[in-house]
């Protein structure tokens, strides 16, 4: 797929997008749910190997198809691997029409004004190269509003948009990820501030630039349909943010616009123990009710 295919994919598509980007701190956790306990590998590597085994076969099942499934961010270490011969990117595009993307933050700052920012990333650029010369779509980077802190929100929205630009000026979109956590008390608050910030940094965009943006689901049904609306923003999606397969999709078929980009809520129910046909009806079950969920709006 051409660049111009993968963006009309992006916007047009009916579907929702598959984080499979579990990273370091994430990965137990993933392995745990998906039925791997810690003392069934020895170190990093082994970890590191058994979580693309759960991906390559999330990727390679009969269940995980373009009608449904119209993108998939990867964490750089899948990127950087093959998975039925072919390196990750490729196979997306290539075997699946299913449009790639790169997690590139490395990680969360300290807690500071309610809020966690993202850590620096050294090398930024020739991570971005490397990605656009694999055939990569676009990037997600994610950073946490904990309270409605203004000086917190603004400085998570700042930091997203500049490093936004950093994506584009590599010829890369950029998915933006400034996460509301959902359990917050001040949630509803957080949001109103987070909306306002978004929407003056998109004012303020170039008009023949554009973003994607990934936020966690609003406490207010449609809250964020202006940003869903705005000319600069190419798709803005979901994340499951703790919540179950079921209670994400009941909030975000109520979203006009909003696609899903679940991560555990897509792997709800898949067990590494799984005989291929199980795990490829379970898998199946997960994204037609996603993808319902995805297009009820």
């Amino acid at each position: 797929m051409s660049i111009q295919e993968m963006t009309a994919k992006i916007r047009d598509g009916q579907g929702f997008i598959a984080a499979l980007d579990q990273s370091g701190g994430s990965t137990p956790k993933a392995l745990a749910q998906y039925g791997i306990k810690p003392n069934e590998y020895n170190g990093d590597q082994e970890m590191f190997d058994m979580i693309h085994a759960m991906r390559s076969r999330i990727m390679m099942s009969p269940a995980f198809t373009s009608d449904k499934v119209i993108g998939a961010i990867l964490f750089e270490m899948t990127m950087d691997r093959d998975v039925n011969g072919k390196p990750t990117p490729q196979y997306l595009f290539q075997e699946k029409g299913i449009v790639p993307f790169l997690k590139i933050d490395k990680g969360l700052e300290d807690p500071q004004d309610g809020v966690k920012l993202m850590k620096p990333m050294p090398g930024l650029d020739d991570l971005l190269a490397r990605a656009a010369s694999l055939g990569v779509f676009g990037t997600k980077e994610r950073s946490v509003i904990d309270a409605a802190n203004p000086v917190g929100i603004k400085a998570v929205v700042a930091q997203q948009f500049e490093i936004g630009a950093q994506v584009i000026k590599a010829g890369l979109m950029p998915m933006l990820e400034p996460e509301v956590t959902i359990s917050i008390a001040d949630k509803a608050e957080a949001e109103a501030i987070l909306r306002d910030e978004i929407m003056a940094q998109l004012d303020a965009m170039d008009d023949s630039k554009q973003v994607m943006l990934k936020l966690s689901l609003p406490t207010v049904p449609n809250f964020y349909k202006p940003l869903v609306d705005h000319p600069r923003v190419l798709k803005v999606v979901s994340l499951s943010g703790g919540y179950s397969r079921e209670e994400a999709n009941a909030k975000l078929a109520l979203n006009t616009g909003m696609i899903a980009s679940f991560s555990r809520a897509l792997i709800q129910g898949l067990n590494a123990k799984q005989a291929d046909i199980d795990f490829d009806a379970i898998l199946g079950t997960a994204t037609t009710e996603i993808h319902a969920a995805s297009v009820a709006g």
